[in-house]
C-alpha cells in the first residue's frame, strides 16, 4: 500500500469519526427531548468509552505512522497536540479496562487543550499570512500541509475530530440527567 491509501484512509476516518460525533452532540442537545435523542445517547453509553479509547489509539498510531514510516516532520505544534493525545490513548485504554468512574475530569481538559491547540493549528494552516505562530521553526513550519483531501481534512484536522470525539464522547448525561 502507498502514502496516498493511508492518507484517504485515516481522511475517512477523520470525516466519519466527526459525522459520529456531531450525530451524538446534536442527540445531547438539539434531539434530546425527542425519542430519537434520548434512545441515541442511551443506545451509544455503553460504546463511548471503549470508542474514545480506539479513537485515541488511532490518532496516535495514525501520526507515528506518518512521523516515523512515511517521514513526514512533525512540527512542534503537533509536538504540542502528540503531547495531549498519547496520554490519552493510554488513559483511555486503562480507564476502560478498569471501569474507572468519572473519567471526564481528566481525559476531558486535555482533550480541550489539545483540541485548542489542534483548531489552532488547522487555522494557521488555513490563513498562514493572518495568524503569526511565533511557536513553529522555519525547518519545519506549522503552516505547512504535508497532505490534504476533501479540501479540509488535514493532520491537525484528524486531531482535533479525534479530540472533539473525546470530549463529547466522556461528558455524555446519565441516564437520569
Amino acid at each position: 500500500m502507498n502514502n496516498e491509501t493511508f492518507e484517504l484512509f485515516f481522511a475517512i476516518l477523520a470525516v466519519a469519526t466527526l459525522v459520529g460525533t456531531l450525530i451524538v452532540l446534536a442527540s445531547r442537545t438539539v434531539l434530546r427531548t425527542t425519542g430519537f435523542g434520548a434512545s441515541v445517547i442511551v443506545g451509544f453509553r455503553p460504546f463511548a468509552r471503549p470508542l474514545s479509547a480506539a479513537i485515541a489509539t488511532t490518532c496516535m498510531l495514525g501520526s507515528l505512522y506518518f512521523s516515523e514510516i512515511v517521514n513526514y516532520k512533525p512540527c512542534r505544534l503537533c509536538w504540542y497536540q502528540r503531547g495531549f493525545m498519547y496520554p490519552l490513548a493510554i488513559l483511555l485504554i486503562v480507564f476502560t479496562v478498569i471501569k474507572t468512574a468519572r473519567i471526564g475530569r481528566i481525559v476531558v481538559p486535555l482533550a480541550a487543550i489539545g483540541a485548542g491547540i489542534s483548531l489552532y493549528h488547522w487555522l494557521l494552516e488555513r490563513f498562514p499570512d493572518n495568524l503569526d505562530s511565533g511557536v513553529c521553526s522555519k525547518d519545519v513550519p506549522c503552516e505547512f500541509i504535508w497532505f490534504e483531501l476533501f479540501g479540509f481534512v488535514t493532520l491537525p484536522f484528524m486531531a482535533l475530530t479525534g479530540f472533539l470525539a473525546i470530549i463529547v464522547f466522556n461528558t455524555l448525561p446519565k441516564p437520569t440527567e
